[in-house]
């Protein structure tokens, strides 16, 4: 699930909280091209208001149409197909002979929404079991990769960060970073053995273990970044020793290249690590684009994250020596 449909299922409680009826939707198929994929969720309002969205705004009119006629989900949980025949592919803007199947869900305190987006609030991945006969929901803890499994019976579902950043260091970088990691759907784990460090982070797993045993602990898959960002070797160098030797994605660390060059020379010295393993290292973490803020520098590595995840390489950038001209406080531009 991504942060978009967080939101949805956000403004799905608000709604219920406030007394309306509720219809939750889920792309559990796709055929042909879709603009959005399996897993996401829009909702209708007994009104006929909508949050979320699963293509271009025609099956959106036809879900309005059907909940203020009462007929949307009425007597339970549905699945829907749209676009199976060319007429209708062509009225609900799919490609010809596309299709797109939704399981629509009206909901109740059985739903079990408030239970699960608080504990998407806190960073945890959960499993949501829906008996389309009865309503009734089940949660758990969601382990692997996300899951939409619809069946006669039940649709089961995945929901929360399907990507993790392990971040060493509790720094004024960290809150930054951790925030917007959370707006493109990382769960995010702050290391910091130090007692001086570890702010208040919403949503953002803590822990005060040395940094190479909580990255063995947390075992970096494929979907998995670690970023060391304290400037103390005797913490970064510890992390990096286990992240480089791992399956994580991506492995960085802060620094210029002077630092980065005696970074490595003490990784393969004093750890024992190869060649191949010290040319995964990111360093100066981030896009080199002139980034001096913390916020700034925040931004520079989740564009490097963001480009590595897709197969891209960023090349060197050319500084053209020309910058935005400074705006003088109190002025107006």
């Amino acid at each position: 699930m991504d942060n978009v449909d967080l939101n949805v299922l956000r403004q799905v409680v608000a709604w219920r909280r406030e007394g309306h009826a509720v219809v939750l939707g889920t792309i559990t198929r796709t055929w042909g091209s879709a603009p959005r994929p399996v897993g996401s969720v829009v909702a209708v309002r007994g009104d006929g208001q909508i949050a979320g969205s699963v293509s271009g705004g025609c099956i959106e009119d036809d879900l309005i149409a059907r909940m203020r006629e009462h007929a949307l989900a009425a007597g339970g949980a549905e699945v829907v197909r749209y676009g199976v025949s060319g007429d209708e592919a062509a009225r609900f803007g799919l490609p010809c002979g596309g299709t797109l199947e939704l399981v629509l869900e009206p909901l109740s305190d059985a739903s079990r929404i408030d239970e699960l987006l608080a504990a998407l609030s806190e960073g945890r991945r959960v499993r949501r079991e829906l008996l389309l006969a009865s309503g009734a929901v089940t949660l758990g803890a969601a382990d692997g990769a996300d899951v939409v499994l619809l069946d006669e019976q039940r649709l089961v579902t995945t929901h929360g960060p399907n990507w993790r950043l392990f971040i060493v260091g509790a720094g004024q970088m960290t809150q930054y970073l951790a925030q917007m990691a959370q707006a493109l759907d990382y769960q995010v784990i702050v290391c910091d053995p130090r007692d001086e460090y570890m702010p208040d982070l919403p949503g953002v797993q803590r822990t005060r273990a040395m940094p190479d045993d909580a990255v063995v602990a947390l075992q970096p898959d494929a979907h998995t970044a670690v970023i060391a960002l304290t400037h103390d070797p005797k913490l970064d160098d510890l992390a990096l020793m286990e992240a480089l030797r791992s399956n994580a994605f991506y492995v960085g660390a802060i620094g210029s290249r002077a630092n980065q060059a005696k970074r490595k020379q003490r990784l393969a010295e004093h750890f024992g690590l190869a060649e191949a393993e010290l040319a995964r290292l990111h360093g100066p973490v981030g896009i080199k684009n002139g980034a001096r803020t913390p916020p700034e520098i925040a931004v520079s590595i989740l564009a490097e994250l963001t480009a590595v995840r897709y197969g891209w390489r960023i090349p060197e950038p050319v500084f053209e020596g020309r910058a935005a001209p400074a705006v003088a406080a109190g002025c107006v531009a």
